[in-house]
Order: C-alpha cells, then structure tokens, then sequence
C-alpha cells in the first residue's frame, strides 16, 4: 500500500512538473531573458569588459567581502554541477542536435537577466542586526518593495533547495562516480564527501571562496581539456556536427547518420529548459554573491557576475554538446542504444586513455564545488529567517544530508527540487519586473 502511494505521489509530481516546467515557467523565463536583453541594450557586448574585470586587480579590500575573482568563482561553483554534464546529455538525447544551439542562445539571452539581478542587489545593500551590508532578493524584496511574506518564501525555498539541488543530488552523483569507477562504496565515499566539505564550510566565507577559486578553474580547464582532446582526435565529425546542430535547430531534417526524427518543438524544448536551468538566470541565487562583493561599483559586480553565465553555458554547455553530436554522428547505433544521462560516459569512454577516469574526476570535482556554492545560499536564506542565529543547526543538517544524499535513491528528490525552484523563481521574477525601471 505505501509503494502504491509512493508511486502515486511520483507520478504527480511529475504531472505538475512537466505541466508548469514544459511550458509557462520556460515562456515566462525566456521573455524575462529577452526584455533584460533589449531593455539593456544588448548589454552580452560588454562581456569582454566583465572577464577582464574579473581577472583584473581588485579595488577594495577583499575582507569585506568577495574579491572580483572569488565571487566569479564562487558564483560558478554553485551552477557549475552535475547538470553541466548530465543534463546536456539528457537535453541532446531527447531533444536532438538543434538542443544545443538552444541551450547556447538561451546562455546568451540568460546573461542579461544575470546582470539586471545582479545589479541591483550589488547596488542595494542593507545591514543586519550585527551591522553587516548584506544583499540578495530577500533583502531587496523586504527593503526595497516592502514584500515581507515574498522576501521570507524566498529566503525558505532558498534553504530547501539548498539541502536537496545543491546537496543531495550532488553528493549522490559522488558516490555514484566512486562506486563504478573506483569501487569505492557509497557510504565510505558519502562519509569522507561530508568531511571534506564539513570542514570548508566550518572555516566560513574566506575558505569557500578560497576553495571555489582554487577548484573551479581547474576542473573547468580539466573537463573542457577532455572535450577538447575527444574533438581533436575525432576532427573529421566537427564539421558534420556543426551542421546537424544548425540544421535541426531550425526544424530542417538531418541527413544520414541516424539523427532523424527530431523536431525544432523538441529542439527548442530540451535545449531552452538546459539553457535556464543550468545558468539559474533569473532564480536570484547569483545576486547573493555579488551583495556580499568588495566591488563597490554595481555596474562593474553585474559585469563579473554575468561572465559566470557566459563561461558556464555560453562555453562549456556548449563545447559539450559538440561532443556528444559527434559522439553520435560516428556511433549511430551504439548511442540508441543508451540511456539519456549516460551519452558524455559513453563519448568520454571513446578516449584512447583513462576517459572513465577524467569524467569520473570532473563529476566528483563539480558535484564537489556545487556543493560548497550551495552551502553559502542556504546558509544566507538560513541567516535571514533566524536573524543571524543558528548558524550551527544549518551547518549541521547541511553536512547530514551530504551523507544522506549519498546513499538515498534521488528520483523524488529531482522532482522535489524542480517543483522547489519554482518557489525561488516566484519572488525573484517579482523583484525583476517591479524593479525593472532601476536598471541602468
């Protein structure tokens, strides 16, 4: 009887999920994409400004809060996560090759809502009760539109979500990694997951940032290395890859190579919902980086801050994506025959040498940075619901649902977690469009 009504509570969340994610929330995000887009002045042209920004010699002192570097980092830590490398698969799998040509331009229209969130809560900062400037869409909600129950659902959906996308689902993908490559079992690879970061998260702001700018770098480079040596040594599909993603994109029927049957309705489906999702343009969660900035220049912060989209959906979603097209254009039978999350194992398994191991350290080294990015939202929705106290109870139930996740089965927590975003999404959407007159 409780299989019964375990399964009948799935299936639901899966009705609701695929009605509100499958149409309104990807309509109402890709015009909020679009305005910033205009209303802006197509502000992507000045994403070279944003990358030498943050690379460039801070302005004030760091102690205060993220330097450029930590919070392009910092910011990239918590969206750079499984989903970069399992979600393009499943978006190419389902939607065809012309998904990845909508996942790239939804990067790029996704950049300007990443700078109007940013912007405003980089130029909107408020003390809390132990007098520290703090910022975010729960602050801007409560101080600047006087939307106290909206600032107080953000701020608790931003903790849920914190304990399931940026935990659970993220520890489980470690222990999962150590399991098949390495034979290590889940609860050992769960317990040393949960130390590791327990200890980070224990020393407070300075080490996570410090950890993001050590980590993300190099396990983008080590990742992107690995797409890279797989499209060199398979050079001769680029060319064809290209053009199936072009072709399907646009509805056109591919030719040969046993990528038929897709169409533009899947294309744009699967590859706008990637797009979104993997960026979180237009949840609010990068905005909480960027009010807790040293950069006292909002224009300057929201520049950074929409690097992180460029560099994480613009580039790296999109390089992937090339790789899994050629992957299938040279193997048209063997990837039929997979599962949707498993197309980047099976190209990565291609590699002349240790691909199950390069993937294996990129999953467990994302899942690792996300892990610690997500901690510092929570903790920040945490701290504004209990007034600055509790820090220690957050702590806690964060580090137990690391290991929690680690060996629990994740189907419901993936459909709790889309059905939370939406919680996320309601107030940050509010915020933009009421605040939308602020934007320079």
């Amino acid at each position: 009887m409780d299989t019964d009504k375990g399964k009948c509570s799935m299936r639901a969340l899966l009705e609701i999920n695929q009605l509100l994610w499958g149409g309104p929330v990807l309509i109402l995000l890709m015009g909020l994409h679009l305005y910033h887009t205009f209303h802006l002045h197509f502000i992507q042209r000045r994403i070279g400004a944003g990358i030498r920004l943050s690379l460039g010699e801070d302005t004030a002192s760091a102690s205060h809060g993220f330097s450029r570097f930590g919070s392009l980092t910092t910011t990239l830590a918590a969206t750079l996560g499984t989903g970069n490398i399992v979600g393009v698969s499943t978006a190419v799998f389902l939607g065809g090759p012309g998904a990845v040509f909508w996942c790239w331009l939804t990067g790029v229209f996704g950049m300007a809502t990443t700078y109007a969130e940013t912007y405003l809560c980089s130029k909107y900062r408020y003390p809390d009760r132990n007098g520290r400037l703090q910022s975010g869409p729960m602050y801007l909600l409560r101080h600047l539109l006087e939307r106290r129950a909206l600032a107080l659902l953000y701020a608790a959906a931003l903790c849920v979500s914190a304990f399931f996308v940026g935990c659970t689902t993220q520890s489980n993908a470690i222990t999962d990694s150590c399991s098949q490559i390495f034979g290590i079992q889940a609860p050992i690879s769960a317990i040393v997951t949960a130390f590791v970061v327990g200890l980070i998260l224990l020393q407070g702001r300075t080490w996570i940032e410090k950890f993001s700018m050590a980590v993300v770098p190099s396990m983008a480079l080590f990742f992107l290395g690995g797409c890279l040596l797989y499209l060199i040594l398979h050079r001769a599909y680029i060319p064809a890859a290209l053009s199936h993603i072009l072709s399907s994109a646009f509805g056109l029927e591919p030719v040969g190579g046993g990528l038929a049957g897709f169409t533009i309705g899947k294309a744009v489906r699967y590859g706008v919902a990637r797009g979104l999702f993997t960026n979180e343009a237009g949840l609010g969660t990068a905005g909480l980086v960027a009010g807790n900035s040293s950069e006292n220049q909002a224009k300057n912060q929201a520049l950074i801050s929409m690097s992180a989209s460029f560099w994480d959906t613009v580039v790296l979603c999109a390089i992937t994506g090339l790789v899994l097209v050629a992957f299938q254009l040279e193997y048209p039978g063997e990837w039929m025959s997979l599962s949707a999350g498993s197309l980047t194992a099976a190209a990565f398994g291609k590699l002349p040498f240790f691909g199950d191991e390069i993937l294996a350290v990129a999953i467990i080294s994302f899942a690792l940075a996300t892990l610690v990015g997500w901690s510092f939202f929570g903790r920040q929705g945490f701290e504004y619901l209990f007034r600055g106290r509790g820090t220690g109870l957050y702590l806690t139930i964060y580090i137990l649902m690391i290991f929690v996740g680690g060996i629990m089965p994740l189907d419901l927590v993936w459909e709790l977690t889309d059905l939370i975003n939406l919680f996320l999404l309601i107030p940050s959407v509010y915020l933009l469009v009421r605040c939308r007159r602020m934007l320079s």
